[in-house]
């Protein structure tokens, strides 16, 4: 839609003040940039901290909104699920057990499994024993393994692709193929923890299972950042069971172990377990031990993102009002310049609205002008912070400028220059027309 006769007028003679003082401009512009640069640094630093906290959950528990089932644990829990999740992809089931790769009959690089980093072969020389009444306690081998080229991780049997759920990002190779029969030779992807251990030691491709039949020979598809610090490999649940009776994993009293089953899925998929709680109650299962739980964590912790929002954006509005206040001072020293040139324009007709449009018209394109000028500092700054600092901090990588940030940087140069025009603008339309022949 096109401008109005006076508002275009205010706009055309407001940028040709500007483009008249070009100094002053600038000057102004300089008083109010540090402002609106913190307005916009703010607003990013808190939706990247934002969208990092919430990719971060979203790796280890699943998207907002979905919900995490524990199904009760049985010998039959794993056999059934495989069998009921067969024709729904939608809904995706883990299960995991402990496997070692590398020589057999040794102690681990890293016994647990633990981050490599904290890998003690100490613990090796312990076992934790637990009584059928779900009782342990930790007790000294005798005669431990010696160490050897091992290395310990836990395994995830997934039923199909858990991506859907909780996001986990690609960064060699790829993820796991659900399409087609189950290979003999079981295909894992590790996640970045796992990785690394690999790069650092080099073992034998022979896996062993707790409660496995046999060794396997593994192979590694890709690897993962899944956000766990803990040694993990995740694997088509078919391939894993090719080497693990599900009936004979003997579930751990602390941990559930391999006989227990974690569902990923959406509130609409609900009817699937139902459909698996009849079936796994009528092998005798205890219904009881089924846990739901919807992820909220958006909710749970968006109180505390806005409260330190509101703490940093209160002290980026106090250098907003030092801008303000230059603008202020800048817009009165030059009313007070262009006195006869105003009340001139009085003089032959000018509305006193007009005068007062054409000032804060000035105010308020050296506000755009200076949003747009921290908008695109902010905006190369962080790709910079990127490239430089981006394989350091995973804060960094692949990281967008949010749109949120530069909204709020083009919000902070508006209201700035309404602020520091508006007192300008009403003495501008209050100069009387007697002023012109005073001079």
């Amino acid at each position: 839609m096109a401008l109005s006769g006076k508002l275009r007028s205010a706009v055309i003679i407001g940028g040709q003040g500007i483009r008249a003082r070009k100094l002053r401009t600038f000057l102004s512009m300089i008083s109010l940039f540090l402002g609106v640069l913190a307005v916009v640094a703010v607003q990013a630093g808190s939706e990247i901290a934002n969208r990092a906290l919430l990719a971060d959950i979203e790796l280890q528990q699943g998207r907002d909104g979905s919900v995490n089932v524990s199904l009760p644990q049985h010998a039959k829990t794993v056999e059934i699920t495989q069998e009921v999740l067969r024709g729904h992809p939608e809904v995706v089931g883990a299960t995991s057990t402990k496997a070692t790769i590398g020589e057999p009959g040794v102690v681990a690089i890293n016994p647990g499994p633990s981050p490599f980093k904290y890998a003690d072969r100490s613990q090796g020389s312990y076992e934790v024993v637990c009584e059928p009444n779900g009782y342990c306690e930790q007790r000294r081998v005798e005669n431990p393994a010696p160490p050897g080229q091992a290395i310990e991780l836990q395994l995830v049997g997934l039923t199909g692709d858990i991506r859907q759920f909780r996001p986990f990002q690609t960064r060699a190779g790829q993820w796991l193929d659900f399409s087609g029969e189950p290979s003999l030779s079981p295909g894992l992807v590790l996640n970045k923890e796992a990785a690394t251990g690999f790069a650092q030691n080099r073992v034998p491709a022979q896996m062993r299972l707790v409660g496995g039949t046999a060794d396997a020979t593994p192979r590694i598809l890709g690897v993962v950042d899944d956000g766990s610090s803990m040694p993990t490999a995740y694997v088509r649940a078919d391939e894993l069971f090719t080497w693990l009776s599900p009936g004979a994993a003997t579930p751990d009293p602390r941990t559930g172990g391999g006989a227990s089953m974690t569902l990923y899925m959406w509130p609409s998929s609900e009817p699937v377990v139902q459909t698996l709680t009849a079936r796994l109650t009528g092998v005798g299962a205890d219904p009881s031990q089924l846990y739901s739980n919807t992820v909220n964590s958006r909710e749970r912790i968006g109180s505390q993102l806005d409260l330190m929002r509101w703490i940093f954006l209160g002290m980026a509005a106090l250098v907003l009002l030092i801008g303000v206040a230059g603008i202020l001072n800048v817009g009165l020293a030059t009313v007070g310049e262009r006195i006869e040139e105003f009340a001139l324009r009085r003089a032959v007709g000018t509305p006193r609205l007009l005068l007062a449009g054409i000032v804060l018209a000035e105010t308020l394109i050296i506000g755009l002008l200076t949003a747009a000028a921290a908008i695109g500092v902010g905006v190369v700054g962080l790709q910079l912070a990127g490239k430089v600092l981006g394989s350091q901090t995973q804060l960094l990588q692949d990281v967008e400028f949010p749109w949120q940030a530069g909204a709020a940087g083009v919000v902070a140069g508006l209201v700035a220059g309404i602020l520091g025009g508006l007192l300008p603008a009403i003495r501008a339309a209050r100069i009387p027309i007697a002023t012109v022949m005073r001079a």
